[in-house]
Formats: C-alpha cells, sequence, structure tokens
C-alpha cells in the first residue's frame, strides 16, 4: 500500500515536472472550448460574456493570450533550459504559472462582474511573472536566447495592457492597435522559435539519411530580424501602403530563403516535420497576402488567420508532438490520430483566408472552426495521459537540444 501511495503521488506530480506539460494541456482543452463558445455566441446560440466588448475583440483576445499565451508559456519553459543550460522551472513555480493563465482567463471572462483594475492585474500577471522567472532561471547560463526572446515577450505582454486600456476608453482604435502589437509580437516569437527547432530537427533527420544539410547562417538570422522588425514597425505606425507592401514582400523574401537552406522538403516524409515545415510555409503566405491587401480590410484578415491557423496553429501542433514524445521517453513518431489531425488545420486555414477573402458563405467560417478545434481535440485526447504521467527511462542523451 505505501508503495502505491508513493507512485500515485508520483503519478499526480509529473504534470509540474516541466513546463509544457500543463501549458500543452491548457492549450489542447481551452482553445477549442473557447472557439465553439466564440461560434455559438456568433451564431446568436447563446449571449457574449460580456456585451460591452464586440464579439470579434473577446474572440481575438482570448485566441491570443489564452489559446496562444499558453503555447508560449510552454514553449520558453521547454526551449530554455534545452537551449541554454538554464536551470527547468517545475514545482511550485510552474504551479503558480499555471495558476496565474487560470486566473486570467476568469477575470477576463468575468471581468463586467469585476472591478476593473482586478482584472487588468489578474489577466496581465502572467507574461511579466514568466518573464521574471525565466530571468531567475538562466542566471549563469548563456544568455544569448533569453536576451532576443525579451523585448517580443515584453511587447506581447504589454499588449495584453494596452487592450484594457482600449477597452476601459471605449476605444475600438485602441483595441485593434493592442492585437496587432499581440499578433507581431507573437510573429517575431515564432520565427525566433521556429529558426531554431525546424532546422535543428531537419537536419537531424538529414544527417541521419546520409544527406547533406546547411548550418544556421548568422547573416540570415540577422536579416531576418530585422525584416521582423520592420514589418512590426510599419503595421503599428500605419504605415503609408508603400511601405506596407515592401516590408512585407521584403518579409516574404527572407523567410523563403531561410526555409529554402534547411531543405525541409528532403523532410517530408516524415509527418512531424512535414506539419512544422507547412506551418512555417503559412508564414510566408501569410506575408504575401498582407504584401498584396492594401488597405483592403478582408485581405488583412486572410492575412491575420494564414498566420494564426495556418502557421502558428499548424506549427505548434507539430512541435508539441515532438516535444511531449520526446520529453516523456517515447518515440518520436505520429501515430495515425497525429496525422489526421496534422491534414485539418491546413484545410481549416484554406477556408477561413477564402472566407476573408470570398466575403461568405457563413459555413466557411464554421468549417474552419470545427476542423481547428478537432485537430487540437485529437492532440489533448491523445496526449492527456502522457503529460499527467511520469516520463520513461530516457535511453540516451540527444545530439540536439530540444
Amino acid at each position: 500500500m505505501t508503495h502505491t501511495a508513493g507512485a500515485d503521488r508520483a503519478q499526480g506530480a509529473a504534470v509540474w515536472a516541466a513546463g509544457f506539460r500543463p501549458f500543452f494541456l491548457a492549450a489542447a482543452f481551452y482553445g477549442p472550448a473557447l472557439l465553439g463558445w466564440w461560434y455559438g455566441a456568433r451564431l446568436g446560440w447563446w449571449p457574449s460574456p460580456d456585451p460591452h466588448l464586440p464579439l470579434w475583440a473577446l474572440h481575438a483576445h482570448e485566441m491570443l493570450f489564452g489559446f496562444a499565451g499558453a503555447l508560449v508559456c510552454g514553449i520558453l519553459l521547454t526551449a530554455m533550459p534545452s537551449w541554454t543550460g538554464a536551470a527547468e522551472i517545475r514545482g511550485a513555480p510552474l504551479q503558480l504559472l499555471a495558476a496565474l493563465w487560470l486566473i486570467g482567463r476568469g477575470c477576463f471572462l468575468f471581468q463586467h462582474d469585476l472591478p476593473a483594475p482586478l482584472v487588468v492585474v489578474g489577466d496581465g500577471a502572467l507574461l511579466p511573472v514568466l518573464g521574471l522567472l525565466l530571468a531567475y532561471s538562466t542566471r549563469g547560463a548563456r544568455k544569448r536566447l533569453f536576451a532576443w526572446t525579451t523585448v517580443p515577450l515584453c511587447a506581447f505582454a504589454a499588449a495584453n495592457f494596452l487592450f484594457y486600456a482600449g477597452v476601459r476608453s471605449g476605444s475600438t482604435g485602441e483595441i485593434e492597435r493592442a492585437l496587432a502589437l499581440a499578433v507581431d509580437a507573437l510573429m517575431f516569437l515564432f520565427t525566433l522559435y521556429g529558426g531554431l527547432f525546424v532546422p535543428a530537427f531537419t537536419r537531424r533527420w538529414l544527417r541521419a539519411r546520409g544527406i547533406e544539410s546547411k548550418p544556421l547562417s548568422p547573416p540570415i538570422e540577422m536579416a531576418t530580424a530585422a525584416a521582423m522588425l520592420a514589418f512590426a514597425l510599419a503595421d503599428l505606425l500605419h504605415a503609408p501602403v508603400q511601405w506596407m507592401t515592401l516590408t512585407a514582400s521584403a518579409a516574404a523574401l527572407i523567410h523563403a530563403w531561410r526555409w529554402a537552406r534547411w531543405r525541409g522538403w528532403r523532410a517530408f516524409r516524415d509527418p512531424i516535420l512535414r506539419c512544422v515545415h507547412l506551418g512555417y510555409l503559412w508564414l510566408i503566405a501569410s506575408f504575401l497576402l498582407r504584401a498584396c491587401a492594401g488597405t483592403r480590410l478582408a485581405w488583412q484578415d486572410a492575412a491575420i488567420h494564414a498566420f494564426t491557423i495556418g502557421a502558428y496553429s499548424t506549427l505548434k501542433l507539430g512541435l508539441m508532438t515532438r516535444v511531449a514524445l520526446k520529453h516523456t521517453g517515447r518515440a518520436v513518431r505520429a501515430d495515425r490520430m497525429m496525422r489526421f489531425a496534422y491534414a485539418l488545420l491546413p484545410i481549416a486555414a484554406i477556408l477561413r483566408v477564402a472566407f476573408a477573402l470570398s466575403h461568405g458563405p457563413e459555413w466557411l467560417v464554421g468549417a474552419a472552426a470545427f476542423l481547428w478545434a478537432l485537430a487540437f481535440l485529437i492532440y489533448g485526447v491523445r496526449f492527456a495521459p502522457l503529460l499527467v504521467r511520469a516520463s520513461l527511462p530516457r535511453r540516451r542523451a540527444a545530439p540536439h537540444p530540444a
């Protein structure tokens, strides 16, 4: 009986053994629930929780700071120890972060019934606390990656506070600018960590099969960062159409060049690698759509969803699979259920982009939402048992991190 009780305690504590565990679980189940709630409110099946806010603002905020925010936490808490040699954040500090994420969701969804300062602090605390914990854990470690992470992470956190400032002032324009800042910060984090994970995984797969692969090029990485910064500044400052087209085209070009050097098409036989590379290609597509958008709001909407559904969700689902399998001691192979889930997200992205460009019909949005939600529910059902149980013993150390 003593052995059984100890084993039960060990299993219960496993979810707090690594940052990806609680936050991947949160994203996998909260995202679909949120999307179902939003679409039902869109169709008038039930009222919005806050009639003082437009439904699109509620949807955008929670998909960014609720769903994507959970993934930001899970990825950073996993990447920092692997790539910098920092101490891993687990146990009580990880429980604090998970509690702050839950408090934030509650504060936002019930903000109409709570004091405004409590809502702002309750929903805004997670990312600053995450940054402080990461700064503390990287003391004495290689800080270059954390330094690159700090600016977009601060921008992402600031966007949340600016959102509430817009809500308080009743300014739709301020809310839109805050959400634009959040998307731009998320894109920078996406390209930063995508540029680490995707080529590292691809090189390993190619070299195992005797295929030459090129190392990272510091000039291209610096050019990528510069292109992202220029695009974000043009977007946030409402630059003239010509500048927006120029910066979006330059970002598409540099990312296409970056992706071509990785030779990712050679690794398409592996379902996980195919998933992450398709996600990166959707990033390029989102920049091309933005370059063509001009002042047309429909094309801007298409570009945003090409990134959020096509790029961010697709790449993250592949990455979530790989991280969960590798860091729990399982073989890094996608089963049939996950291969099916990978196929759903590009279809969802195509449908949502088609809706934006064609102004309807409504079933395109419903189908896109259903397929997106189903993909992450499949992940949640498939991986929840792994994420709450203790890891299997690792057979040997991996030659590359994460």
